[in-house]
Order: C-alpha cells, then sequence, then structure tokens
C-alpha cells in the first residue's frame, strides 16, 4: 500500500521550532504526489544572540536532532531533508560527511542537507564556478564554518556578511530591501555565484529574482536542499517562480 497524497514519496523535513520560513517555502516548492511532514527540533527563542550565543544555540539545536528523528520516524517517511543549515557545515567537508553518517545510521535513511545541496546546486549551474560570496544571518564564527566547507569543496569566497539577527525568530523578520541591499554590496566582477545561507531566512523567491538582476547564480538553501531532495529520488518535475535550478536543473 501507498500514501494515497505521498505516494511518490513522503519527506520528513526536519527543522527547529523556531523557524516559520522552512516550512512554507517547500510547501510551495513541493509537486504533486510528494508529501512534507514537518517535524520540530525544540529550541528556546533567545532574548538576545551574539557570536558565543549563535554556536551555543546551533549546538543545542544538533542536541535535540535526534528526538525529532525519532518523531519523524513514525510517519514511516521515505527520505529526509534537513531544513537547518548552521550544524551541517560545522567541521568542514569532513565534520558534515559524519553527521550525514551519523543520520543514516540512526534512521536507516538518507538526507538532504544544505551544506551539500549548495554545493550540489552550484555544480549543477556550472563547473566553472570558482568564486563565490554568500550571506547567512549568522554572526562571523558560524560564518568562518560556512567559509571552511565551501573552501573544502574547492570554491574561493571572495567576501560574505552576517547579518547579526537578534534572535531565531528575528531572521524571519528581515526585510527585503535589506535583502536585495546585501546582494548587491556582495556582488562583483570578481564573484561567479552568490550563495544565501540560513534556512529561517526568506529568500527562495528573491533569489530568482535576482538572478535575473545580476545575470548569475543566486542560490536560497530552502531551494537548493529541497531541489537535493527531489533530484535525490529521481523526481525531475519543472517548479517555476524559483530560480533556474527548480526550472531547468
Amino acid at each position: 500500500m501507498t500514501d494515497v497524497l505521498g505516494w511518490r514519496k513522503v519527506f520528513a523535513v526536519i527543522g527547529p521550532s523556531t523557524n516559520t520560513i522552512v516550512q512554507p517555502d517547500m510547501e510551495a516548492m513541493r509537486p504533486v504526489g510528494v508529501t512534507n511532514q514537518y517535524r520540530d527540533i525544540y529550541v528556546e527563542n533567545p532574548e538576545a544572540l551574539s557570536d558565543e550565543a549563535f554556536m551555543a544555540g546551533a549546538g543545542k539545536i544538533a542536541e535535540g536532532l535526534k528526538d525529532a528523528l525519532r518523531t519523524a520516524l513514525t510517519c514511516s517517511p521515505d527520505y529526509l531533508v534537513l531544513g537547518v543549515s548552521a550544524i551541517a557545515f560545522t567541521g568542514g567537508a569532513e565534520g558534515c560527511a559524519a553527521f550525514v553518517k551519523e543520520v543514516n545510521k540512526f534512521t536507516g535513511l538518507e538526507i538532504s542537507v544544505g551544506s551539500v545541496s549548495v554545493v550540489e546546486a552550484l555544480r549543477a549551474y556550472s563547473p566553472n564556478i570558482k568564486r563565490v560570496a554568500f550571506l547567512s544571518p549568522y554572526y562571523p564564527t558560524a560564518n568562518a564554518n560556512v567559509r571552511r566547507f565551501l573552501n573544502d569543496y574547492g570554491y574561493d569566497v571572495v567576501r560574505d556578511i552576517a547579518l547579526r539577527c537578534t534572535s531565531w525568530t528575528d531572521i524571519a523578520r528581515q526585510p527585503e530591501e535589506r535583502l536585495r541591499k546585501v546582494i548587491r554590496e556582495l556582488d562583483g566582477d570578481d564573484v561567479d555565484a552568490i550563495v544565501q545561507v540560513g534556512t529561517n531566512l526568506s529568500m527562495t523567491r528573491l533569489a530568482a529574482q535576482a538572478e535575473g538582476w545580476l545575470g548569475k547564480p543566486v542560490i536560497a538553501i530552502n531551494t537548493a536542499t529541497y531541489w537535493h531532495a527531489l533530484r535525490a529520488n529521481g523526481i525531475q518535475d519543472p517548479v517555476d517562480g524559483f530560480g533556474k535550478l527548480l526550472s531547468k536543473l
């Protein structure tokens, strides 16, 4: 017997309880026959963040992951999608590989994580992409983890901007005009592509628009992660409105 709505695939999408962007983002990208079962990682919303507090909070998210995975497994999903990005960049390529292996062992399922998905998206756009810039809602220490991860895969990070959001929920409240300005600041003739990380930052549609302004790939992490999950499961349906990645690649 097959799930009557998820007759192609049932995805368990795992994200922090404070995240209000991943679920609507991935629902908007969802093709017919696929369902997204969102499961929370419990996390307190801090009154104020700093570099140290951000990293401590990311550590608590990582600690709570197994409980969320255990809950997700009760709906018998076919595949896992990680809707939190900071923990998947920690430790560079080697750290991420170990993290994915641990999730595979614990659940018996394959998983799409934002860090690897971004790299695969860059490769799908063009093997000639070498120099990138990125923005995040993070603080400098977390940005350093992203930079290290991209460096491990051979990408030169020309520049990056940490928005230093004041709480987990503040990330979802960043106005589009601020994000547009940051994209412009990151761009230049020395940059082949721009990447956005931080899954609670709403940028799927803005990134698609920015590709038109700049004439180069602008990759939102939620788009990349969901694209990776679909393609890993043999689902090639084009989805319009989210850039070239989902509509053509």
